[in-house]
């Protein structure tokens, strides 16, 4: 009998067995399961994942592979090492800069470009330089009129329209607030001398009207007046005349020149002048136009194509708008094609110019003035606080208390480019805070106009000195009719990728600034509450959160079910039937997300709503306050961090070069905080550095070093990863 076959028998027979080939059954590749259990990632942990921490690496092992190298060779050479690896000649050992000149090579630093723009004046030169190369942050274009000529502006300081029937009087030409405002700060400063025990002559101010009232100019012809002024030539043929003047060059234009010429200031209040643009193509070309001209004209680097050879240390404001920083790094390395950029804040620049490792800086500039705490070599941010008045506002003050008190020269107007030079030069050589000069003083200057003879003015001054320059501590008594006219009409602010929230950075200093401001303490905090709530962010977050992560691990939090829930939609009804299926009640979690969702939706709304009051609110404050509320958001309840900051309070920039203004300064804040008096200490840039320079020294510092800088951004990483380099690069939190 024969036995059953098998089944692979019988497939055996009929051709149909499955014989092994090893070869998969598809090509797609096979994901394992996750063991939900127990399961870990690496990915974006390591330094080596990301380029721009895995070129530094790989910067620092050429590094130390060439210095092993020239250590071998020296010592083929009959050198010697120390136990330090120092290596050691036959000859005596040089100082770095000196054994590089001395072998032809380079100094270090010199491969460096620092620049330091500013309101007014532009800084530039080499990290190498010992001083920096100052340029006005002009530029002066054929038009059709010039910015005097302009008839929907009046004459600068702003004057009160007189009409037909009403006598002029100068205590009339700025209002009453002025009036009044001036009225008692002299009223105040009489008080403060006579308590000083300085003398106060009761009519001096009757003395200085009548004597400025009466004196008559001088006229001197221009062959006789040693020091006339060279103005900038235009060629008389229209079409041979420059497009464009940069610099000092451009506030040497006559007025009455042919082509007509008028000066435009790309940037105001430390921010870009949307103002007198019509389109940021032009701002932004401006801006590119004057910083590339002083490249050319006062470092000597002509040619675009050797600038791929240098790097550029930029500084930036402690408090900045990101699509400043955005553009800026754009510039740098895709117009001008520098090899690689770095960025540093005005306020750690002062503390490595001035060798600080823990400070308050004050840095007075032309029209912003920044207080912001270092402390260890970095900016804290709760500390940021950003003023919107300078010396520029000095200036003004200085002419507008002038003109009240019968100054002679009554037709001076700050928007002619004569007048300004010379209201600076007033401002320079006569403004003082010392008391003890505070008596009728007979001064004198020279106008000087092109195709006018020079005329000599004698004047007698007061109190004028000294009062301009308190507007630091009285701030309500500057022009600020026009100071945030134009903001956000041709740049917007900054939006976050993710969750489309505004994302310019803000302090809680700044935000008391503005409640100080508005009158209104609940407006910072109330306009903040939804947005810091739902980022789930405390108030002394200075930096905006991102929300998407921490709303995604909320609603895993609130889920409670391990498997996915069905869809909340109602199934479809069968074929045939009218009726639909009925579809089921919403879920708890489903309820939870909805909750989320909306909270996002609030939160975006007053966040934007607070970015837009902000930016039409205007920051002022007294300086003395600004001080002391930077301080207290620094230390953070810390007392003994108080009293180092207020020990080590130093005045940066040109507007702090006012005779005694440190002391006065040091007064006010002794005033205001009695039981820190014996530790405030308001001091000045070491090594009789100037002022002006410190925030441009430090940069400059800051792009000699080598090893520990690790905030370059070359041209082959910002072309693969663009601005997303700022978060790894930067030495604050972006």
């Amino acid at each position: 009998m024969v036995g059953k076959k098998s089944g692979k028998a019988l497939l055996r027979e009929e051709g149909l067995e499955r014989t092994d080939n090893n070869l998969d059954l598809t090509t797609w590749p096979q994901v394992n399961m996750i063991n939900q259990k127990n399961y870990y990632t690496d990915y974006l942990k390591r330094d080596d994942q990301i380029l721009a921490l895995r070129l530094q690496n790989e910067d620092a092992r050429n590094r130390m592979t060439k210095e092993a190298r020239d250590r071998d060779r020296a010592l083929a050479l009959n050198g010697r090492t120390d136990p330090d690896g120092e290596i050691y000649g036959n000859d005596e050992v040089l100082p770095d800069e000196t054994a590089a000149s001395a072998s032809g090579q380079e100094v270090w630093g010199s491969k460096v470009v620092v620049v330091h723009p500013g309101s007014q004046n532009l800084r530039i030169g080499l990290a190498s330089d010992a001083l920096p190369r100052t340029v006005p942050m002009v530029i002066a274009r054929k038009w059709s009129s010039t910015e005097s000529e302009d008839e929907t502006e009046g004459p600068l300081p702003k004057r009160v329209k007189f009409s037909d029937d009403e006598h002029y009087k100068a205590e009339k030409l700025f209002g009453d607030e002025f009036a009044k405002e001036y009225g008692e700060m002299s009223q105040e400063l009489k008080v403060h001398m006579r308590n000083n025990k300085r003398r106060v002559l009761p009519n001096s101010k009757e003395v200085i009207v009548n004597f400025n009232e009466k004196t008559e100019p001088e006229n001197i012809s221009e062959h006789n007046d040693p020091q006339r002024i060279d103005w900038t030539e235009i060629p008389k043929d229209p079409t041979q005349a420059p497009d464009f003047i940069t610099g000092q060059a451009a506030l040497r234009i006559p007025d009455n020149s042919r082509p007509k010429y008028r000066l435009f200031w790309p940037i105001r209040n430390g921010v870009f002048n949307e103002k007198d643009y019509a389109s940021k193509n032009l701002l932004y070309q401006d801006f590119a136009t004057i910083i590339e001209d002083a490249i050319k004209a006062q470092l000597s680097l002509k040619r675009k194509a050797e600038w791929a050879q240098y790097g550029c240390v930029f500084v930036i404001p402690d408090l900045y708008d990101r699509a400043y920083i955005l553009q800026t790094l754009e510039m740098l390395i895709k117009d001008f094609g520098f090899g690689r950029v770095c960025f540093i804040q005005e306020s750690l620049a002062a503390t490595f110019g001035a060798g600080y490792s823990m400070a308050c800086i004050v840095d007075m500039g032309a029209q912003k003035t920044s207080v912001c705490c270092v402390e260890d070599g970095m900016c804290v941010e709760e500390s940021r606080i950003n003023l919107k008045y300078g010396g520029r506002d000095v200036t003004d003050n200085f002419i507008r208390m002038m003109l009240f008190d019968h100054f002679h020269y009554q037709d001076i107007d700050l928007r002619r480019r004569y007048d300004y030079l010379l209201a600076e030069e007033l401002k320079q050589k006569f403004c003082t805070m010392n008391e003890a000069e505070i008596s009728q003083q007979l001064y004198d200057f020279h106008l000087r106009a092109p195709s006018q003879d020079t005329r000599k003015y004698l004047f007698k001054t007061y109190d004028e000195p000294l009062l301009a320059p308190m507007g630091y501590f009285r701030p309500t008594i500057f022009d600020h009719s026009q100071r945030m006219q134009g903001r956000r009409r041709l740049i917007d602010r900054s939006y976050d990728l993710y969750d489309g929230l505004p994302n310019d950075p803000m302090s809680p200093a700044q935000l008391a600034v503005i409640q100080y401001a508005t009158g209104n303490p609940a407006f910072a905090s109330a306009a903040a509450a939804p947005a810091l709530e739902a980022l789930t962010t405390t108030a002394n977050t200075s930096t905006p959160g991102r929300q998407p992560q921490l709303n995604l691990l909320n609603r895993l939090n609130n889920e409670s079910e391990a498997t996915p829930r069905s869809s909340e939609a109602g199934s479809p009804a069968p074929d045939g039937t009218g009726t639909p299926q009925l579809g089921r009640a919403a879920s708890p979690g489903a309820v939870a997300v909805q909750e989320t969702a909306n909270a996002q939706a609030n939160a975006a709304a007053g966040a934007l709503q607070q970015s837009i009051q902000q930016d039409k609110t205007l920051p002022i404050m007294p300086l003395d306050v600004a001080i002391i509320t930077s301080i207290t958001h620094a230390a953070r309840g810390d007392e003994r961090k108080f009293r180092d900051f207020l020990g080590g309070v130093m005045v940066a920039g040109g507007g702090g070069k006012i005779v005694a203004f440190k002391q006065v300064l040091e007064e006010r804040l002794q005033i205001m905080q009695p039981a820190y008096a014996r530790d405030i200490l308001v001091g000045s840039p070491p090594r009789d550095l100037d002022p002006q320079v410190l925030v441009w020294k430090g940069a400059s510092v800051f792009g000699k070093l080598s090893v520990t800088n690790d905030s370059w951004i070359g041209q082959m990483e910002y072309d693969r990863l663009g601005s997303r380099l700022l978060a790894y690069k930067c030495m604050w939190s972006w």
